[in-house]
C-alpha cells in the first residue's frame, strides 16, 4: 500500500502546484515566482516534516504520502533542498556544494537538450 500513499499525496501535491501557478496566472509576472512560492513551499513543509519524524514516530505511510508524494509532486526541489541541507548539518560542505552545481548544471543541461530535440 505504500505505492498508494505515494500516488494520493503526489496527486494532492501536484494539484497544489498547479493552483498556486492558477491563483498567481492573472498577474501576468515575468518572473517564475508561482514556481518559487511552490518550490518554498514543499521546502518549508519537508523540513517541518522531517523535523516532526525525527521528534516522533510517524507511521511509514504517513511519511510516505506527506514527505514523498506530497512534497515530491509540489516540488522536486524540496527533495534537493532536504538532501543539501543533511549535508550541511552533517558539515559535510563539499557535498552540499558539489550538490547544488551538479544539480543545476545537470538539470539545466537535461532541460536544455530535452528543449532541443523536440525543437522550438
Amino acid at each position: 500500500m505504500n505505492w498508494l500513499a505515494v500516488f494520493v499525496g503526489g496527486g494532492l501535491g501536484s494539484l497544489c502546484r498547479y493552483g498556486v501557478a492558477r491563483i498567481l496566472e492573472p498577474y501576468a509576472l515575468k518572473f517564475p515566482w508561482a514556481t518559487i512560492l511552490a518550490n518554498l513551499l514543499a521546502s518549508t513543509l519537508l523540513g517541518i516534516l522531517m523535523a516532526a519524524v525525527l521528534k516522533s514516530n510517524l507511521q511509514s505511510t504517513w511519511r510516505l504520502l506527506w514527505m514523498v508524494g506530497f512534497c515530491g509532486g509540489f516540488s522536486t526541489f524540496s527533495t534537493f533542498t532536504a538532501e543539501t541541507f543533511l549535508f550541511f548539518e552533517q558539515g559535510q560542505w563539499l557535498y552540499g556544494l558539489g550538490n547544488i552545481l551538479l544539480s543545476l548544471t545537470i538539470c539545466l543541461l537535461g532541460f536544455y537538450l530535452g528543449f532541443k530535440i523536440v525543437g522550438n
